[in-house]
């Protein structure tokens, strides 16, 4: 599987700022847009001016002519009604949600993972949207520089440069920063607020029941690759009623030794399903692994399921909280003692 590790970036026409000031977005005039249809190409709000990730961009007009790389950032397009912006997209991790399907089969898919950088510029983009860092891998020849020297802003989704902060109110930012951005503040606000309600009512649910040890299992052999303390996966776990036995690892993700994955003893695996590897695979390797089998979560059989693209910054997360609850929580069962 492809690593979740953040981009070297840097824009050459515009001034290129440090990565560890990720995502804050003022605009140059006051006000936001009136929501339109599709771009929304309206001039009022701009010139809008964002900081995203150490790439500084100053928009004149919401951009017409989008590839999202990355199912999250797709669905966010999707979910803000800017289909019609939309003139590439790649990368799947799993099914896009049923109210979304339409309008993706109406998006042309450049590649199954990452499109080449001729072949995103084949689809004539003035902007390009990516989820991961991965998306902009200069090695690759995607780098942010490279799409900046053709005339092509960029964006990247802002949990992969930013670090100590509540990653939920990174995607309220992130969801804010995309509306100004192509002109639809107002679908973009209404979006928060309805997170925000969602989330109170997950909250409430959950009013004094006791937290439970949660290991993710996203994939690995040797090591297990997990969600660490910095992601919005961490903050997902802490909303849904648990306690992240790698939130200590200072990034989104990252590998942890078999043997801390024994000392910690989870009382739940939450395992990520995505790609070809299924979810029974990854339950088999871990029940049959002897060097687990006094892990109470292994012991006790208590697993959880989560799409990936439930677990990463993008527009599921509100409701991925109130199902993981479910999970970890389900109504009239006890938590097993380890």
């Amino acid at each position: 599987m492809f690593r979740r590790t953040p981009a070297l970036i840097a824009a050459a026409v515009l001034l290129p700022l440090a990565l560890t000031a990720c995502s804050s977005g003022t605009a140059d005039s006051s006000g936001g847009p009136a929501a339109g249809d599709g771009a929304a190409a309206k001039s009022d709000g701009f010139p809008y001016t964002v900081e995203n990730c150490g790439v500084t961009t100053t928009f004149q007009a919401p951009p017409k002519r989008v590839v999202t790389m990355n199912q999250h950032v797709t669905e966010i397009m999707l979910e803000l009604g800017l289909t019609e912006s939309l003139v590439g997209t790649a990368y799947l991790d799993d099914q896009v949600l049923p109210e979304y399907a339409k309008d993706y089969a109406s998006v042309p898919v450049l590649a199954e993972e990452y499109p080449s950088y001729e072949q995103v510029l084949a689809a004539a983009p003035d902007f390009v949207y990516g989820g991961y860092g991965s998306a902009f891998t200069a090695a690759d020849g995607r780098g942010r520089e490279a799409f900046a020297k053709a005339g092509v802003e960029t964006r990247l989704n802002t949990e992969s440069c930013t670090e100590g902060d509540r990653p939920m109110d990174t995607l309220y930012d992130e969801i804010r920063e995309v509306g100004r951005t192509f002109g639809v503040p107002d679908r973009a606000e209404a979006w928060i607020e309805r997170a925000k309600a969602d989330n109170a009512a997950t909250a409430k649910k959950l009013d004094g029941v006791k937290p439970v040890s949660v290991f993710v299992y996203d994939s690995g052999d040797k090591t297990a690759f997990t969600a660490g303390g910095e992601g919005i996966g961490n903050e997902l776990i802490e909303r849904a009623g648990g306690t992240n036995v790698f939130a200590d690892l200072d990034k989104p993700f990252g590998d942890a030794s078999w043997e801390n994955v024994v000392a910690r003893k989870p009382e739940v695996i939450v395992i990520y399903d995505y790609g070809t590897t299924t979810v029974e695979q990854k339950k088999k390797r871990l029940l049959t692994d002897p060097a687990l089998a006094d892990v109470p979560a292994i012991r006790n059989k208590r697993f959880a399921v989560m799409p990936l693209s439930d677990a990463v910054l993008g527009v599921r997360v509100p409701a991925a909280v109130d199902k993981l609850a479910a999970q970890l929580h389900p109504a009239g069962e006890a938590a097993p003692t380890p």
